[in-house]
């Protein structure tokens, strides 16, 4: 066997053993030529034929040495991700060649053969691609704003002589400025000195330290200077050196598809005013979050072993034993995990054109992990508790699919609904999923309106008959690759990045139908996801340094228009956190907009990792962890009436409802010391304790009549040191608010 894939897997940060690299050549730079092989190849050959502007040839027979096989960048824990790609990696070989000499609009024909230890001779097809170089084009990128910041001479695009695939500018950047936003983003507040992108990725822990994120966006706040802000008003990638390589520019470079004749190949976006100015006006551009019920800012709670009725049952009534409000319950793992809209061990004739079931389809057996749903969800609303059920966008085809699995993904070809890519014949095939998690799965097509609703209609019984309340819309970053095929017939390149947006709408929209609030949680998005339900931080572990990245999380998407965001208190993964770690992140989860708290499965072996608070009492032997959760989620309760009102003023004015300092103290340097401070709508000022064994804490007071939450004592401006007992979250309130009522719902007994 010997393949060569040209674009590789479409991974954003891997190179595949078998790929071109890079996948468009650049004149001066040599292009890597890769394959894979099984293992009985002895030696591969690529001949290559290089065809110049002028017409001239030249011919070359290239040996390949063997190059490490790469397992498509999976290079963190396997979790429950473990690659099979890694699998495959491990059984197969790989070499490369290199070819250098490259020039402007060179034309390019390949093809690899190999020799089998039995002298068999195996060849792929021919490949052909162009070599671009750059060029200057300073009509390429349409700015839109008043402030100009555009270098004059930086516009360049990278062109083969038919198409452009690149474009490049800088802005200047002013000494005091600092640039901040770009969607969700966990290691830092500021990003100057920095290179980033925005493609959407599934990053499985550590996101902080692989600065990578499920939720970017090409949206940037400059802040310090005069006050401006941008939007590259693409949904293609785009790359930044914020001052990395020259401290006064910042340049942005993104993938484009255009002919090399186009007038403008990029728009870009300038606002100018303060952080709220530029919101709100990148808002009234790409959308504004709609109004959620109260009921959303009540403590969510799940984990991932609450994989029947009678356990959901019995952690609910535990929240009731011991006086801990819940007002959302996530499940999880309800479903058969094979079609996602079944619950396991229910009993139904397959719908053999996928045709959606009603509840009336279904039977429940007695003996079985969901004896009686309905009735579970009827009970729960009783008792105030909404109920949320778990999702994935794609078709399991492994293992091999039997019964309802095995007709929707025949009814899904037949109907033609699915993100598809294209065959070496010129044709196109359903897209397989390329990523780790759900290896080859189908993809439906959800930024299709008739492709989403074909999916959600098989959901619908879901709302309308047994009264959920909403969806975790998780896993929305499987669309790998530039080259996938849209059902608008536009690419992935174009594309991909939307998939997540569209996938939150979907739901939205069928709960929406249903006469329900569109609540929706999830953890990958884009430009547009303001619009579309709730977030959370994605998957991490129980550590002081993934807390500190969370919470930097919230902000940046906060300052990039996210209103309702949340994170697994104190991490969902690995071992449980102490009691320290735990109380004093269920103490900043209390002042931020979604407050919940989930745990991974661990396949249900002792002690349990449930990170409910009597399982972190009795697994930490600390019998202050269920008093201490039990007061700060009442405070949680008494505020909600705050948050709503504050909710609906940071949608009108697009001030952030959980707001980084410097939205309200642009000009104010000192803000940037304490990243991890933040307001909480218009009166409250947090400063949660995030390094383990605190007593006193340094708070940074900024210009304002400000008291301490806990007792309404004056709190000068400037660093001043408060104490931090374990039991008191540390928050400040402005002095007419505290005299206005919120003294009553900060205290705690």
């Amino acid at each position: 066997m010997i393949r060569h894939t040209a674009g590789g897997s479409g991974h954003p940060y891997s190179i595949d053993t078998g790929q071109r690299d890079p996948v468009v050549p650049v004149a001066g730079a040599p292009v890597r030529l890769g394959v894979r092989t099984s293992a009985d190849v002895e030696s591969v050959v690529c001949d290559i034929a290089i065809t110049s502007a002028s017409g001239e040839s030249r011919h070359l027979e290239a040996a390949l040495s063997p190059a490490a096989n790469t397992s498509r960048g999976r290079t963190v824990d396997g979790g429950h991700l473990a690659s099979a790609q890694a699998r495959l990696a491990r059984a197969q070989a790989g070499w490369s060649v290199s070819v250098s000499d490259l020039h402007p609009d060179d034309s390019v024909e390949y093809r690899f053969a190999a020799t089998t230890s039995s002298g068999a001779t195996q060849r792929t097809r021919t490949f052909t691609t162009r070599v671009a170089g750059w060029r200057p084009f300073d009509g390429a990128v349409k700015v839109d704003g008043t402030v100009d910041r555009l270098v004059p001479g930086s516009v360049e695009v990278l062109d083969d002589g038919a198409r452009i695939s690149r474009a490049r500018f800088a802005l200047s950047l002013d000494a005091a400025e600092r640039v901040t936003g770009l969607g969700e983003r966990y290691d830092r507040l500021e990003h100057r000195g920095q290179t980033l992108d925005s493609v959407v990725f599934e990053q499985y822990k550590s996101q902080g330290a692989e600065r990578k994120t499920y939720l970017p966006m090409p949206f940037a706040h400059v802040v310090g200077g005069e006050g401006w802000g941008f939007h590259v008003r693409s949904s293609r990638r785009v790359w930044f050196d914020i001052g990395a390589t020259r401290s006064d520019r910042l340049v942005v470079e993104a993938a484009v598809d255009a002919p090399s004749e186009a007038p403008t190949v990029l728009d870009l976006a300038v606002y100018s005013g303060t952080p709220t100015e530029v919101l709100r006006s990148f808002l009234d551009e790409v959308g504004r979050p709609e109004e959620l019920p109260e009921w959303v800012f009540s403590l969510w709670a799940s984990g991932n072993e609450w994989n029947t009725q009678a356990e959901v049952e019995r952690q609910m009534a535990l929240h009731r034993e011991h006086r801990i409000p819940v007002g959302s319950v996530v499940i999880e793992a309800w479903s058969d995990e094979s079609t996602f809209t079944a619950f396991r061990d229910a009993r139904y004739e397959v719908s053999e054109d996928g045709a959606p079931h009603r509840l009336g389809d279904f039977t429940f057996p007695a003996d079985g992990a969901w004896p009686d749903p309905k009735g579970m969800i009827d009970a729960l609303h009783e008792q105030d508790v909404r109920v949320h059920l778990w999702q994935i966008p794609l078709i399991k085809l492994r293992p091999h699919p039997r019964g309802q699995a095995a007709a929707d993904a025949r009814s899904a070809i037949e109907e033609k609904v699915l993100i598809e890519e294209p065959t070496p014949t010129g044709g196109t095939r359903p897209y397989r999923n390329r990523g780790w998690w759900f290896p080859l799965s189908l993809m439906p097509d959800l930024t299709d309106d008739v492709a989403a609703a074909w999916w959600t209609e098989k959901r619908r019984y879901l709302v309308e008959e047994l009264g959920v309340d909403g969806f975790k819309t998780d896993g929305g970053e499987h669309a790998w690759g530039d080259e996938l095929v849209y059902l608008d017939g536009r690419r992935g390149g174009e594309k991909n990045n939307l998939f997540p947006v569209h996938y939150a709408k979907a739901y939205g929209d069928l709960l929406r139908s249903a006469g329900k609030a569109p609540v929706t949680f999830s953890r990958a998005g884009f430009t547009g996801s303001q619009a579309h339900g709730a977030f959370w931080a994605g998957d991490e572990n129980s550590t002081w340094q993934a807390f500190r990245w969370s919470m930097l999380a919230g902000l940046s998407a906060a300052a990039s228009g996210i209103v309702y965001w949340g994170w697994d208190i104190a991490g969902f993964s690995g071992e449980i956190p102490d009691s320290e770690l735990y109380l004093r992140a269920m103490a900043a989860s209390a002042f931020v907009p979604i407050m919940q708290y989930h745990s991974e499965f661990n396949h249900h072996r002792s002690p349990s990792v449930d990170r409910t608070p009597w399982n972190i009492q009795e697994r930490t032997g600390d019998d202050r962890v269920i008093p201490i959760t039990r007061s700060i989620v009442e405070l949680r309760e008494r505020l909600k009436p705050y948050l709503v009102a504050q909710t609906r003023t940071a949608i009108e004015t697009g001030a952030p409802l959980m707001r980084p300092l410097y939205f309200d103290h642009p000009g104010d340097t000192a803000v940037w010391d304490h990243p991890l401070q933040w307001l909480l709508g218009d009166d409250l000022l947090v400063a949660p304790v995030v390094e383990p064994g605190a007593t006193s804490w340094d708070v940074y007071v900024p210009a304002g009549d400000w008291v301490d939450g806990r007792d309404g004592s004056s709190c000068a401006n400037g660093v001043i040191t408060v104490d931090a007992p374990i039991e008191h979250p540390v928050v400040l309130c402005r002095r007419t608010a505290w005299e206005a009522g919120l003294r009553e719902v900060l205290r705690q007994d």
